[in-house]
């Protein structure tokens, strides 16, 4: 394994020659975060309980001894120096730990010595200890930083206008002055499910999302979505209310009492045709079509599946019926506790995310965060871009570029002043994730 902190100071480790493909993420211990609403369920799944605390001791020493010890190797003209700014105390030190992780793997597939991380501790909900550690990286001349992962730290980011932020956030896909995000935004989620909706010919859409904090976001983002006759229903999170407002949604009752009218008249009658009806019928609980023929779920983790659960209660068809939700990370409860046939969703390469994961395991014995593909490529982005201007990044202009850039993710490109990545569409079917 690559040593990921060299002479006490900061982690400097290789990787190999970027390749257009440049790199990965995956899973980890359930924390569903409200900061992560729109696709971004983050989990975590210890193994290996004894290994984990031993990895996280070490890797809070390493980085101790990284603030206390300055670096006394000389910085050539060509060395890509790259600041990282993650949460290594708090709430979310696991996920902090698993980015740092995550870059080190990113550096080996790299293989350039002349990269150097310098880490830093971010915190959580802490902006004194955000500020110092953006201090701390100015007064080593680091112009370029990976995170922090709240988008709520961007004010205090767009301060240090000298300094380029690429940020996992999933908030907002639009470059700002001197911030880039990463995170597979609600656009482009967006994106993908208006072309999928439209190659599958669906005429009548309903796009469904809870009312919470998030409410304004998509409110916002859904004015975009060009699909014809498209219908918005917001429901109450709470499950005991959300059951009767997908019966609204569907006209459950009165399909329900068209069944029961219908069953009464064929029970009257003798003739065969109508007992062949009538015992067809007894296998439903409804008659009659939903005045949609698809929908959109913009919701995640058990939410969403109390949303699943209440419109197989009511009885929609789902053979006529699209019913699509937004990136789930391939979480596999999503297959396992909800009743629906065929369900579809936007999401990353699963071939390269299985991968990672795999070598990530691996290495280091344990599962990583989803979030810390968004790392991974954000790394390889910054890499590509400093060959591509002859080992410099003056600005986030330099990155905003024609081509488009193949990670770990899957295929992306700054389109309109935005990141947006060309998502595939899978769908969950007979316990398997197949790519549509």
């Amino acid at each position: 394994m690559l040593n990921l902190f060299k002479s006490f100071c900061e982690c400097l480790v290789s990787s190999h020659k970027i390749k257009s493909d440049f790199f990965s993420t995956s899973t980890a211990r359930k924390v569903i975060s409200s900061k992560f609403p729109i696709g971004v369920e983050t989990m975590y799944k210890p193994v290996f309980k004894s290994f984990i605390l031993f990895l996280k001791k070490l890797i809070l020493t390493y980085i101790l001894l990284s603030f206390n010890f300055n670096c006394f190797a000389e910085d050539n003209q060509k060395s890509l120096r790259v600041g990282l700014l993650a949460p290594f105390s708090g709430e979310y030190k696991d996920m902090g730990q698993s980015i740092m992780l995550s870059l080190q793997l990113a550096l080996g597939e790299i293989g350039d010595d002349n990269i150097k991380i310098y880490p830093r501790d971010s915190g959580y909900n802490n902006q004194e200890k955000l500020i110092q550690s953006i201090e701390s990286l100015k007064e080593q001349n680091i112009k370029i930083v990976i995170g922090p992962i709240d988008n709520k730290d961007f004010d205090i980011l767009e301060t240090y206008k000298n300094m380029i932020f690429i940020s996992p956030s999933n908030m907002d896909p639009k470059v700002q002055n001197n911030i880039i995000s990463m995170g597979i935004s609600l656009e482009a989620q967006l994106k993908s499910i208006e072309q999928f909706i439209k190659k599958n010919e669906r005429k009548k859409t309903v796009i469904m999302y809870p009312k919470n904090n998030y409410e304004q976001l998509v409110d916002e983002k859904i004015k975009n979505l060009d699909l014809n006759k498209k219908k918005i229903f917001k429901y109450d999170p709470d499950p005991k209310l959300l059951t009767g407002q997908i019966e609204k949604l569907t006209n459950y009752k009165q399909r329900k009492r068209n069944l029961i009218s219908r069953v009464k008249i064929l029970e009257e009658k003798d003739d065969e045709v109508s007992k062949i009806e009538l015992r067809k019928l007894e296998q439903k609980y409804t008659i009659g079509d939903v005045n949609f023929d698809s929908v959109v779920i913009i919701d995640f983790g058990d939410s969403l599946k109390s949303v699943l659960t209440s419109l197989v209660y009511s009885d929609v068809d789902q053979d006529r019926v699209l019913i699509v939700t937004v990136n789930q990370w391939f979480d596999k409860s999503i297959f396992l506790e909800n009743s629906v046939k065929n369900l579809y969703y936007p999401s990353v390469e699963i071939k390269n995310f299985e991968k990672y994961k795999k070598k990530y395991f691996e290495t280091y014995k344990v599962l990583p965060n989803e979030i810390t593909i968004l790392a991974y490529d954000a790394l390889g982005l910054i890499y590509y871009i400093w060959n591509k201007n002859d080992f410099k990044i003056n600005s986030v202009k330099d990155f905003i570029i024609r081509d488009k850039i193949k990670g770990k993710i899957g295929t992306f490109n700054f389109i309109d002043g935005k990141l947006i990545q060309d998502l595939s569409i899978y769908k969950v079917s007979n316990k398997k994730f197949v790519k549509f």
